[in-house]
């Protein structure tokens, strides 16, 4: 596929070879790229057909480029299309050495630290001998190799450490691809191969930064080591504390302050740059610069799936086919036709298997893993893919590699990461299930439809009041579970003088709700929390031009505290509705119903939640049960439904009762809150939810559908319950969809009877 792509472009090519040399060379360079990544784009594809890493498509498709087979059929077009003047290789090369910092930024940002963390001990024990043994088998190897495959005399320590570290890594894309695949990413010993292989490529790079610094010396000395070795560890050290705070203000600033497009991207890049060079003028590779910066970057809270995604489709789409592809072009196959260079090659392979398999297999049988479960360790470990390719392109471009041993490395490469899918698999399909991972893993699942865990980022406006005090604290245990950045719009009176620390005292409460919120889902998980980041702004007079300024920086939920929200009449007030107009996303509204007065949540409160079988009222048992599990609370869940009885549509509806209880009462236990249900089958739900609120109820947590238009409506049962309920009132909405294609549906769907289905969560 790849030679017929590039005798398409000779034409084209022989055109601007017969044009003026200045005129050509950006023909050529455009012919190229183009080439390059239609061939990769294609291989890449059929690759992943066939349930193989895109990456060796790509690689593929570069090696069949060069002389392996298009220059061995057509060595007049192939030197046309890649020609050799060093100007124009170098415009080429350029775009490839960007893509291997790009990849390398990319790499770092999929690094789930927080999953290594989560594992614990067995990865590090397997990532040691996973990387210790093929290590120094590859670093004896070199010491045998002939001498005519160094570069030069006396290189041999170098290209044993190349050859070394080329052996011992392994690729984390491709092992988190084939663990994904098989549904083995939440499992116990998937999270294990894929947390081991993430250490192994931290280790790694840390290594071959190293490396490089020797190689730039040419030799051993102690001196310049020891100076790299300290370098290193401090770069680490700074950028793993003060480093990632700095990245992560970085970030939020950029997204909050600046108006234009890509803003983000364009500080991720600037970092990546900056902590290149930093590594650089240690001594050491940028390589590990790109990796670490990466690892900052995929670790900030603000950044959201959009931001990254933008930045892996101009990575994945332009960069990874031309450095793959032009990793594969250095590569000459045709060396392998010496039956010693075969023999050598084939020697190499299975020293890499052998040694990365027996190396993980051991580490995992010291960790205390079955023999089974070894085995799939051993052979998860073994696919070196996009990882070994940059070394080795690096290591070539150095002059330490020869072209014929880079050859070597680079079909070693290939062949174990071909060969890793098929055998994970089988080792993967041969392990059964205990309890408790089945146990956990209904858990997650009942998690992954949870909306309180995918909120990113609050935004809080709240008052003086005791409502608004009450609601920065609710926001708090909404958003401390998570860690989740903070900002708090305080909204001061008009009529009076700012109040000395009045935004102070809001910021106070966010900090004890999260602080609650963070050390009971610590004692639930098991496991470290990222304490809230918060941000508080004092307003003289806050309204929905206000929010809709701050709104746009990206907030998933905005929590509402006003003391004069509600009418005499149950309906909401212009303040509130004009701040509320001010964000499309799902509201959290705290009301302070007529007669009640603001809870104090404990051990013997009861937090009432009607629930009718629609998503957006599921929403509203969770955001309850967050409350609960901070407080120790108790929540009683009423369904309510308007059945009216004929036998056949009793039963449905019993059924369906049956199924959404079920559902909120795993939900439940997944938090570890007590939690009673009832069914009112009949009558009005407001009648029933008020009857129920009358029996020691702290107060009522409701999700409800936001209704299109100038004002807040939210049907009317909401309107009832806040005008007859003597208790505090919590309404979570769904988003408000302002497009007029929306808003017609919803009309004939309530037109028809129908609810309308909830929308989705609002990102950045």
């Amino acid at each position: 596929m790849a030679a017929a792509v590039a005798a398409i472009l000779c034409p084209a090519l022989a055109w601007a070879a017969g044009a003026e040399a200045g005129g050509s060379s950006e023909g050529i360079f455009i012919a190229e790229l183009v080439c390059l990544l239609l061939a990769g784009r294609g291989l890449g594809e059929l690759f992943e057909r066939l349930g193989q890493p895109a990456v060796m498509g790509q690689l593929i498709a570069g090696i069949l480029l060069g002389p392996s087979l298009f220059g061995w059929l057509w060595p007049s077009a192939q030197h046309m299309l890649f020609p050799a003047d060093p100007a124009q290789k170098s415009m080429i090369d350029a775009v490839s050495q960007l893509g291997i910092l790009l990849l390398l930024l990319l790499t770092g940002m999929e690094t789930d630290l927080k999953l290594v963390r989560k594992v614990g001990a067995a990865c590090f024990s397997i990532s040691f001998s996973g990387v210790l043994l093929p290590f120094v088998l590859g670093y004896a190897t070199a010491q045998f190799l002939p001498q005519s495959l160094l570069p030069e005399q006396g290189q041999r320590l170098v290209a044993g450490l190349f050859l070394g570290t080329a052996l011992s890594i392994s690729s984390v894309k491709i092992v988190a691809m084939v663990v994904r695949e098989m549904g083995f990413m939440r499992r116990n010993l998937g999270q294990v191969i894929v947390s081991s292989a993430i250490i192994e490529d931290t280790i790694g790079w840390v290594i071959i930064a190293i490396t490089l610094g020797i190689a730039s010396q040419g030799r051993l000395e102690m001196t310049h080591l020891a100076g790299n070795v300290l370098g290193v560890a401090a770069f680490m050290l700074f950028s793993l504390t003060l480093g990632r705070r700095i990245v992560f203000a970085l970030i939020r600033w950029t997204n909050d302050t600046f108006r234009s497009e890509f803003a983000v991207i364009t500080v991720i890049l600037l970092v990546m740059g900056v902590m290149a060079l930093v590594t650089d003028l240690i001594g050491v590779h940028t390589v590990l610069g790109a990796f670490v910066a990466g690892i900052l970057v995929g670790e900030s809270p603000i950044l959201s799936d959009h931001i990254e995604g933008q930045l892996r489709g101009i990575i994945t789409a332009l960069f990874m086919p031309v450095f793959f592809g032009m990793a594969g072009l250095s590569a000459d196959l045709t060396v392998l036709a010496d039956p010693m260079l075969a023999l050598l090659t084939l020697g190499l392979v299975l020293i890499a298997s052998l040694g990365k398999f027996g190396g993980a297999f051991l580490g995992g049988r010291l960790a205390g893993l079955s023999r089974s479960e070894a085995v799939a360790i051993g052979c998860g470990m073994n696919a070196r893919g996009s990882t070994e390719v940059i070394v080795a392109t690096i290591g070539l471009s150095m002059g330490v590699l020869s072209h014929t041993l880079y050859t070597m490395i680079l079909t070693m490469a290939v062949i174990t990461t071909l060969a890793m899918p098929p055998t994970l698999r089988w080792a993967l399909g041969r392990l059964p299930m205990g309890a408790a991972e089945k146990e956990r893993l209904e858990r997650e699942e009942v998690d992954q439809r949870g909306f309180v865990a995918r909120l990113q980022r609050l935004l809080v406006v709240v008052d003086d009041s005791a409502t608004g005090k009450f609601a920065s604290y609710l926001a708090g245990l909404i958003g401390g579970g998570g860690g989740l950045p903070t900002t708090v719009l305080h909204a001061a009176d008009e009529r009076k003088e700012p109040e000395n620390g009045g935004a102070e005292h809001h910021l106070d409460e966010v900090k004890r709700g999260a602080k609650a919120s963070a050390e009971a889902v610590e004692e639930k998980e098991d496991a470290r929390v990222e304490r809230v980041h918060l941000t508080t702004r004092q307003e003289v007079a806050v309204c929905g031009r206000t929010v809709a300024e701050e709104a746009r920086k990206g907030y998933d939920l905005l929590v509402l505290g006003l003391a004069r929200s509600l009418t005499p009449q149950a309906g909401f007030t212009r303040r509130l509705n004009d701040i509320a107009a001010g964000f499309d996303g799902p509201l959290c509204l705290v009301l302070k119903a007529a007669r009640s007065g603001i809870p104090r949540l404990g051990p013997n409160s009861v937090i009432l939640v009607p629930v009718n079988g629609t998503e957006i009222a599921r929403r509203g048992a969770e955001l309850a049960l967050t409350i609960a599990r901070t407080e120790r609370a108790r929540v009683r869940v009423l369904y309510v439904s308007r059945n009216i009885g004929k036998s056949r549509a009793e039963t449905i509806s019993h059924l369906r009762e049956e199924g959404v209880l079920k559902d909120i009462v795993q939900l439940a236990e997944r938090y570890g809150v007590a939690i009673e249900t009832s069914v009112q089958a009949r009558g009005a739900p407001a009648d029933a939810i008020s009857r129920q609120a009358a029996r020691n109820v702290s107060m009522i947590v409701m999700g409800v559908a936001r209704r299109s238009g100038d004002e807040l409506m939210f049907g009317e049962t909401a309107t009832a319950v806040l005008a007859k309920a003597g208790r505090p009132v919590i309404l979570l909405s769904d988003e408000l969809i302002r497009r007029s294609e929306a808003e017609q549906e919803a009309r004939r769907a309530r037109e028809a009877g129908e609810e309308r289905p909830a929308a989705k969560p609002s990102g950045h």
